[in-house]
């Protein structure tokens, strides 16, 4: 067997999960995703941030699937929280659905960010990363949802079979960064969705406009397109305070963190990754760890912080309970109250005073 079949039979679906698959070198040709002028992160083939490490070799994926020890993780993970929405909230209220799937209610719109109701994050039904705790919210209890928010295409965070649902369901307005559409229309054509650069925006009604920040991390749905389309956090503006969410991102030097609280000011809320980062020296460009969380809440210092991104999917190295511990950890270490950065489990609430500032 060779080491590429190998790699193939050890670790393809989780791999695809987080979309490493794809390390396998594409033709500089075309994009297929997207076509435009060259800019300062994208080469006209490929995306990339500016001044930070990019994609890992095929010979450091190998030395991570078959070198490293990678922890248990029970079968059955479940949360103690299921939530049932109201329809509508004129406040801002929000829920962790699970990973890194919210729905964020808030002045009077429903917003859902990466949602993945899926019971695998994976290409393939029958392998790949599945779920140790359903989704915190059933999807026949969501209520009407006005837009959809895409921060890339990892099968972790776009869940075509969800996005189709949704659409159907609810004809929800798309947001996603550049190339994204193409990606969702491969199997849903007859989504319409709107796709922004880095520093673009949307206004989606109820003077609440989003807008597409940088994060450190990539994109990859197969083995020849990664970095072809683009991947984002958000910065939500609206009249009950600013929204941050990132989906992915590293630390790196910090400078994106410290660009969006210059641009935007006080943060009302922040959602935070804090799962995914074992081992450090793989996982460290893309992943934040609750260290690096940390940090990145004393740069942007929102009034409230949620961790997300851990305890649903089995895609690294640590155990699926790690992740808050290390917050809690983290927080002590840098003096921070642990009510004000609070670790999600699916289902989990948090409601702010619908007369805000």
């Amino acid at each position: 067997m060779n080491r590429r079949t190998l790699l193939k039979a050890l670790a393809l679906p989780a791999l695809a999960a987080t979309g490493a698959i794809g390390w396998v070198k594409a033709a500089r040709a075309t994009n297929r995703y997207h076509q435009g002028p060259v800019t300062d992160h994208f080469d006209g083939v490929r995306f990339f941030s500016p001044g930070q490490p990019q994609d890992k070799g095929f010979a450091e994926l190998l030395r991570w699937q078959l070198g490293e020890t990678k922890k248990d993780w029970p079968e059955s993970f479940p949360s103690p929280f299921q939530d049932k929405p109201p329809a509508e909230v004129a406040g801002l209220r929000t829920a962790l659905i699970g990973h890194a799937s919210f729905l964020i209610q808030v002045a009077g719109l429903n917003i859902l960010i990466d949602p993945v109701f899926s019971e695998r994050a994976s290409p393939v039904s029958f392998s790949g990363p599945k779920r140790v705790n359903p989704p915190g919210i059933r999807f026949e209890n969501l209520p009407p949802i006005h837009a959809v928010l895409i921060t890339h295409n990892h099968y972790d965070h776009l869940d075509i079979e969800t996005l189709g649902r949704l659409w159907r369901e609810h004809k929800p307005r798309f947001v996603a960064p550049l190339g994204n559409d193409a990606v969702i229309n491969a199997g849903h054509p007859e989504i319409l969705v709107e796709t922004r650069d880095w520093g673009g925006s949307v206004e989606i009604g109820h003077g609440i406009h989003v807008h597409l920040e940088p994060a450190y991390h990539w994109s990859a749905r197969g083995i020849n397109d990664r970095r072809m389309a683009l991947w984002c956090a958000y910065v939500l503006t609206t009249p009950q305070g600013t929204i941050y969410h990132i989906g992915d991102t590293g630390f790196g030097d910090g400078k994106i963190f410290h660009a969006v609280r210059e641009r935007f000011g006080a943060i009302r809320l922040a959602h935070l990754p804090i799962g995914a980062y074992e081992p450090r020296w793989f996982m460290e460009p893309q992943h934040m760890n609750p260290e690096d969380a940390v940090k990145v809440f004393n740069i942007v210092a929102p009034q409230q912080a949620l961790g997300h991104h851990w305890g649903t999917f089995r895609l690294t190295n640590e155990g699926v309970d790690e992740p808050p511990q290390e917050l809690a950890a983290a927080l002590q270490t840098a003096q921070v109250s642990p009510e004000l950065f609070r670790p999600l489990r699916p289902g989990e609430t948090w409601e702010a005073s619908p007369h805000f500032g």
